[in-house]
């Protein structure tokens, strides 16, 4: 696993690390995935989840408040509160806070909404808290929001990218913005990676925000912000 931090540039502080796979010569999550067979994937979610839960407790993250954020497979979980009973195991042998867990999940992975629904209520119920990943490449939208609203949306980098000159982007991620704060979501901007980008999301309103400007993701460590 390698940790990027996701910040808060009005407060300067992490407010969460994202735990980001990586193979076993530093290849990416999406070399890693697409190793992945669907016979597989159940065991390398529950893997990937508890392996970012000892490895943020060796790291201290909990010690300052900040969130632990974990990528999860919709499609991995058959059943939430059965597929979850491993996380909770290793959440209480590395006495890391339930209410410290984030759980993203992306849109670009299709999935059964009532399935999803079911999964993200139950984690809800548990204390974890929930964030759509991706948001604005995906299959689920606004439609997913107007039946259940997460902590956190991350709005998807490809809108992000050259936000301070294309038009277009910058008036799609200003309503989405609207949209979010309506619904008392907190959003999150990531892929920023340039000042112009940052000043343009300042002027925005954006508060919270993930991209190489700050941070690239660290190996095995708590990756240190820059602030610009």
């Amino acid at each position: 696993m390698a940790f990027q931090p996701i910040i808060d540039v009005v407060e300067r502080k992490v407010l969460a690390q994202e735990a980001l796979v990586r193979g076993a010569a530093g290849e990416d999550a999406g070399f890693v995935l697409s190793q992945i067979s669907d016979d597989s994937r159940y065991a390398f979610d529950q893997l990937c989840r508890t392996t970012a839960i000892d490895l943020a407790a060796g790291l201290g993250l909990a010690g300052d408040g900040a969130l632990l954020s974990i990528n999860f497979l919709p499609n991995a979980v058959y059943e939430p509160r059965a597929c979850i009973r491993q996380t909770l195991l290793a959440a209480g042998r590395a006495n890391f806070p339930l209410q410290n867990i984030l759980f993203e999940f992306t849109e670009t992975e299709r999935v059964d909404t009532a399935h999803l629904l079911g999964i993200l209520n139950a984690y809800r119920a548990i204390g974890f808290k929930t964030a759509i990943d991706d948001f604005g490449s995906g299959y689920s939208g606004l439609r997913l929001l107007a039946q259940f609203q997460p902590d956190f949306v991350k709005i998807d980098m490809d809108l992000v990218r050259d936000v301070d000159t294309d038009r277009a982007k910058r008036a799609i991620v200003a309503n989405v913005l609207r949209k979010l704060h309506d619904l008392e979501i907190a959003a999150i901007c990531e892929g920023v990676e340039t000042v112009d980008e940052y000043r343009c999301l300042r002027n925005l309103g954006v508060r919270l925000m993930q991209g190489y400007l700050f941070a690239k993701p660290a190996f095995a460590a708590l990756a240190e912000p820059t602030w610009p």
